[in-house]
This record gives C-alpha cells, structure tokens and sequence, in this order.
C-alpha cells in the first residue's frame, strides 16, 4: 500500500517503512463533508491518491473545519483521527486536498466555516506546492483568489455527462478527448470569467460547462475540480435517494431532481417510473421503499473509473517534475 494514514501531529522526518528509492510525500486531505458523506469522501479520495500513486509513498494527515454539525459516531471518529485543520500549518505538505460541502447556504460566504476556509486557501497559495478543490472549496478559491463568484444555477446540475478533454494539457495526458464525469451542485462559475481570470479549462462539456481547470501562482499549482471524479457508481443514487426520501417526508418541498444516466441502462426506465410517482403528487415512503435501491447500486456503471486514477496520477506526476 502506498497510501499511508499517520496522525497529524506526525513529522515527515519520520524513518520511511518502504525503500527509500521511492518519493515521500505528505498530503493534507481536509473533509468538509456532513455526517452521511463523510466515510465515502473520505475512501473516494484516498482511493484515488492510492490508484494514481504508483509506488510512491504518500503519507495522508487528515483535518476538519468548524462549523459541521456532527452526529457521535461521526465526531468521534473525527477525535479519533482527525485534527483541527490549523494544525496543518505547523508542517506544511507537499500536497492539499479540500473537500466540497452540501450547499446549505445560498452565499458561499456564509457557510459556518468560511474565515477558516479562507485562511486555509490564503495560506496554501503560499506555502503548498499542489492544491486540488473540489466543487465548494473550488468555487471559494475562485471568490477568495479571484474577486470571481458563483452563480445559483435555475436547477440542479446532477448526473453523468460526456466532457471534452484538453489532451495537450498534461493533466490529461493519456485521456481520450471525451470522457464520462459526474456533476452533481447548485452552482456554477462561468467559463469566460474563469478565462478572465487566467485558468485554463481543461476538462468541459456545452452541457454543463467546465470541469476541471488550472492555474499556477507564484508559490503552487493550483487544480480546480467543478465535477466529481472521486465519486463511486452508486454515489449520484445514493444521493438522489437522499433527497427523494426527505421529500417524501416533508424535510423539503422542492422537488428531488433525477441524476442523468445514473444507474445501468436497463434500470434507467424503472428508476424514471418510481421519480414520476414521487414527484406526481405522491409524498409516500412505500414506492421508495420498495425500489431495489442496492441491486441497482451493485448494477450501476463506471465509465470514469480509469479515468479519475489517471488524472490523478497525471497531477501526482506534475508534482514529481516540481520536485526534481
């Protein structure tokens, strides 16, 4: 395994346990995901550091912020192994990872976490050689570094959708020019205000604009990820499972919107069935209840698999070039 979990507070001096031909990294993975996320963000995203590592060894000290509300089992795992995220200034890493978050409030800027979240950003800029986003925690680096704002988009942007690959770029050196990625936010920033502001695009569809896209500062790299290459097959169900079963029970009145080729194609047609019934005046828990919601998950497809590991590697090697 070339993953390894070590607690915060550990020294990147520390004897390695591997050969030491291998490089050793250290990356800050900082989670801002609620309680029924937080475990799967977690293994999505390792999983992804450990399929793009080769066999490097890359040592993973894992932070939170403030400011989510956490259940007990959930807080304690965090106490366990988990450390506030400001003890990650004491030893910068090599490499940093944040997180996205559920879109609970309408401005990003109120979010419970927001000033640490800033001064995370602001610090990294500086003192992190590599930093990857993901989706909140992108847009907020756009606001923070940028002066740029996301916009409330008029529906859900949820599914899988077909993107175009900037293939010159070594991000996605090895990618086919189009790929399968799952969106799934409320919000976006537009593509020329990203341009303006001096990223590059290099992942984007018409559909639903872009994806992924890069900037180098003075002191990092930066990569920002709109999209989710971390998710797992059954992720976009499992969350309209989520909402559809909050609507049902009257947690919300907005209705669950449908992910977009979410399930194998043979149960696309059933899961549209059982979104009309929910959706058509029937807040009932019975159809959900009753819908093979894990026989599908076990069914459904994973189209960007391969490629999600190789970007990953991709931004592994760009570090490696910064090293040498």
């Amino acid at each position: 395994m070339t993953v390894r979990l070590v607690p915060a507070a550990s020294s990147r001096h520390d004897p390695p346990e591997t050969s030491d031909r291998a490089t050793r990294w250290t990356c800050a993975f900082v989670n801002n995901m609620p309680d029924g996320a937080f475990d799967a963000t977690e293994r999505q995203f390792l999983g992804l550091l450990e399929a793009g590592s080769g066999s490097d060894i890359i040592e993973v000290r894992r932070y939170v912020m403030l400011g989510v509300p956490r259940g007990a089992r959930t807080a304690t795992r965090i106490t366990e192994q988990y450390a506030p995220v400001a003890a990650a200034y004491v030893d910068p890493p090599d490499l940093l990872i944040v997180t996205g978050s559920n879109p609970i409030e309408p401005e990003i800027r109120d979010v419970p976490y927001w000033e640490d979240l800033v001064e995370l950003l602001s610090w990294a800029r500086e003192r992190v050689p590599s930093i990857l986003l993901s989706c909140l925690s992108a847009h907020a680096a756009l606001a923070v570094f940028d002066g740029v704002e996301r916009q409330r988009l008029t529906a859900k942007c949820t599914g899988l959708f077909l993107q175009e690959v900037d293939v010159a770029n070594a991000l996605c050196s090895g990618l086919e020019p189009e790929v399968f990625l799952p969106h799934s936010r409320t919000n976006t920033v537009p593509e020329e205000a990203l341009r303006d502001a001096g990223y590059r695009i290099v992942i984007r569809s018409d559909a639903v604009g872009w994806s992924v896209a890069t900037r180098a500062f003075d002191g990092s790299n930066l990569v920002i990820v709109q999209g989710h290459p971390e998710y797992e097959p059954a992720s976009l169900l499992r969350e309209y499972r989520r909402d559809a079963e909050r609507y049902v029970r009257h947690e919300r009145d907005d209705l669950p919107p449908l992910p977009y080729h979410c399930v194998a194609p043979e149960d696309w047609e059933q899961l549209k069935q059982l979104h009309r019934t929910i959706v058509g005046g029937r807040r009932e828990l019975e159809p959900l209840a009753s819908y093979p919601f894990e026989e599908v998950s076990a069914r459904a497809n994973w189209p960007w698999r391969s490629m999600a590991q190789r970007f990953y590697a991709n931004w592994l090697a760009g570090e490696t070039k910064r090293k040498d």
